[in-house]
């Protein structure tokens, strides 16, 4: 299993990234997807997830300016990213699992993660 992140880089405050995140070696429309993000020296954080049925959770400080959405058919998950701060910047990775809904936003709820993407965003 392979999760493969990319779409990061750096972008001025108030711009817009769209990060994917493609799947292989099993199917995963059953599964939650997640993004997680991590400042340096800090533990990572829960960013979004959207679980099989397409519901949607966010943290706090990136509801209403990060959209999570899934293309089942390309086992991919995205994190369109808008109006971005200087304090987005972090490593953002993605994550599958199957939590239960009280847990999603708990990184030990999944099984599954991709290599890091770096997000700059520059003020």
């Amino acid at each position: 299993v392979q999760l493969q992140a990319s779409g990061g880089g750096l972008v001025q405050a108030g711009g817009s990234l769209r990060l994917s995140c493609a799947a292989s070696g099993r199917t995963f429309s059953r599964h939650y997807m997640g993004w997680f993000r991590q400042y340096p020296e800090k533990e990572r954080e829960f960013v979004a997830t959207i679980t099989s049925g397409r519901h949607t959770i966010y943290a706090d400080s990136v509801k209403g300016r990060f959209t999570i959405s899934r293309d089942n058919a390309k086992n991919t998950v995205y994190l369109q990213m808008n109006s971005l701060k200087p304090e987005d910047t972090a490593v953002y990775y993605c994550a599958t699992g199957q939590p239960i809904l009280s847990q999603a936003r708990q990184e030990s709820s999944y099984s599954y993660w991709g290599h890091g993407t770096l997000v700059t965003v520059s003020s």
